[in-house]
């Protein structure tokens, strides 16, 4: 009786763990985000650590076809050109498989950075591995990072903003008040959000 009650508290126990998990796969805030050496449209590979000068990193899981990371492109290439000279650079990569959407092949990749002007490194995500690490699911899905002694360390999760469809509309900027806090050495008051977008084609 009384191996069957202590059994009974171990499988309680582990049930409660599994359903108070609130993200069993990715990063969480305060995870510490491991370097990554992807392929840029440019063909030369691109890493954080290549960032010397670098704060933090605006990474941005984003592809060609999804409505609403095109809709984000114009945002997207005004977050680089505010943050990066202010040690913020914007850092994209295409989570997606092209075999299951062609529109998102490395060719076409590089078609639309130039047609876009992109002002940032646009990478391509290739056999997929980067993307489950971070836990992203959408395109377009944010992950903040702070440069520490640590590491970097992720400071928000979630959407650029509240309005995808309409930039005249937006009322919370999400990203640019998380890297503004980071800036002013101030915590983060929006941690997380929601990701708005398209699901990532594995």
């Amino acid at each position: 009786m009384k191996k069957f009650k202590i059994a009974f508290l171990v499988l309680a126990a582990g049930l409660i763990t599994a359903f108070t998990t609130t993200n069993p796969a990715g990063y969480e805030i305060g995870s510490i985000a491991t370097d990554f050496s992807l392929k840029n449209v440019d063909n030369k590979k691109v890493a954080l650590k290549d960032y010397k000068e670098a704060k933090g990193f605006i990474v941005i899981f984003t592809c060609n076809h999804c409505p609403y990371a095109i809709a984000y492109e114009d945002r997207i290439i005004d977050l680089d050109k505010k943050y990066k000279k202010l040690g913020y650079p914007v850092i994209a990569i295409n989570p997606n498989n092209p075999e299951k959407q062609k529109d998102d092949s490395f060719d076409k990749m590089q078609v639309r950075a130039k047609e876009k002007g992109f002002t940032f490194p646009y990478l391509f995500d290739e056999g997929q591995k980067i993307y489950p690490q971070y836990g992203a699911t959408k395109t377009p899905h944010v992950y903040i990072l702070q440069k520490t002694d640590k590491g970097n360390v992720v400071k928000y999760i979630g959407a650029i903003d509240d309005n995808h469809s309409d930039e005249t509309a937006v009322e919370q900027r999400y990203v640019e008040n998380a890297v503004d806090a980071l800036l002013k050495k101030q915590e983060v008051k929006i941690k997380t959000t929601k990701a708005i977008g398209c699901s990532i084609k594995a």
